[in-house]
């Protein structure tokens, strides 16, 4: 299999100077490239510069990830694509574990390896960790990863396990499934657009993995800081399409009614906690949700399956309110 690694850049000089030498050290069986998405730093010019071996693909439009992905991948003629964030530091042989995988299995689609913490490295990060779920209501969870609540890697997660997401920070995915699912969602401009593809790729009966013995370090937040209110509105805004597109009506239409109500109690919560810019972001994700939501009931005709998206009703609950912080107590 011919191997893509596709870096998103946007004006990352700092962080392609920081983590681009362990991509090239570490990725002899890849070809790799540089999408940038329409930067005005100088970074294209510095991997040209530095990195000869790497190829550019310049987007003409900063189109957030999904678009700015859509767009570069269309060139390319790989058969695995591995959509991989600018400030990821990946270690030998991260690519092998994984490739071994889809080549054992045709219905393998999509994977993801283990996601350390670069800033705590016996740390899993938030964006990923050991394989990503969701809850009835749409809400992401990792082993690993429950909300705040960081788990250390103490090998429990050295396995090959089936997920329901993989992380957008390290995505490996067949270009023919990619491709045949429909792509990334274009309207979901940045977050969640890969648990939209991941549910896509299995509706159409495709398996997406986690691969423990493939490690990365990602630093996380580097491009959107969790601390910043558009993050806030991103994901809870995409996660709400993510219900409308793509779950079955027995779940879809009481799953966002319900989430009207967990999403205003998390809105309240931030502004009880002196966070007002977040309380508004969710104010402002519910109602770019109600705009695009006839467009949404439109893709829904194509995308909607009786898959069994989730096995924990709901998360917040286990969480906030059963105190199970932990992936095994769930």
């Amino acid at each position: 299999m011919k191997v893509a690694v596709v870096i998103l850049n946007w004006n990352g000089k700092d962080l392609l100077e920081k983590f681009l030498p362990s991509v090239v050290s570490f990725s002899e069986e890849a070809n790799i490239y540089v999408a940038d998405n329409a930067s005005t730093d100088d970074s294209v010019f510095y991997v040209s510069e530095k990195f000869p071996s790497i190829k550019i693909i310049q987007n003409k439009v900063n189109g957030g990830y999904a678009k700015g992905y859509n767009d570069a991948l269309k060139s390319l003629s790989e058969d695995i694509f591995v959509l991989l964030n600018s400030d990821v530091q990946v270690t030998e042989n991260w690519l092998q574990p994984i490739l071994s995988e889809f080549e054992k299995d045709n219905s393998v689609v999509a994977a993801q390896p283990k996601i350390l913490d670069f800033k705590n490295k016996e740390y899993f990060e938030y964006a990923g960790a050991a394989g990503g779920f969701i809850d009835k209501y749409g809400y992401p969870y990792c082993r690993g990863r429950i909300f705040n609540t960081l788990e250390k890697d103490k090998g429990q997660y050295n396995d090959v396990s089936n997920i329901f997401w993989a992380s957008g920070a390290c995505l490996f995915v067949k270009a023919e499934a990619f491709w045949n699912a429909g792509a990334l969602d274009e309207d979901y401009f940045a977050h969640q657009e890969e648990i939209d593809l991941c549910w896509r790729l299995q509706s159409k009966g495709g398996k997406v993995l986690y691969v423990g013995s493939s490690e990365v370090y990602h630093v996380g937040g580097a491009t959107l800081d969790a601390l910043n209110p558009k993050k806030t509105f991103y994901n809870f805004r995409n996660s709400l399409f993510n219900l409308l597109k793509n779950a079955d009506g027995g779940n879809a239409y009481s799953a966002i009614f319900m989430r009207m109500i967990l999403d205003g109690l998390a809105a309240f919560q931030f502004l009880f906690q002196g966070k007002p810019k977040h309380f508004i972001a969710i104010a402002k994700a519910h109602f770019s949700f109600y705009h695009f939501a006839p467009k949404f009931l439109e893709k829904r005709k194509e995308n909607a399956s009786i898959l069994k998206y989730y096995a924990i009703k709901s998360i917040v609950y286990q969480y906030f309110i059963l105190k199970k912080t932990f992936f095994t107590e769930l």
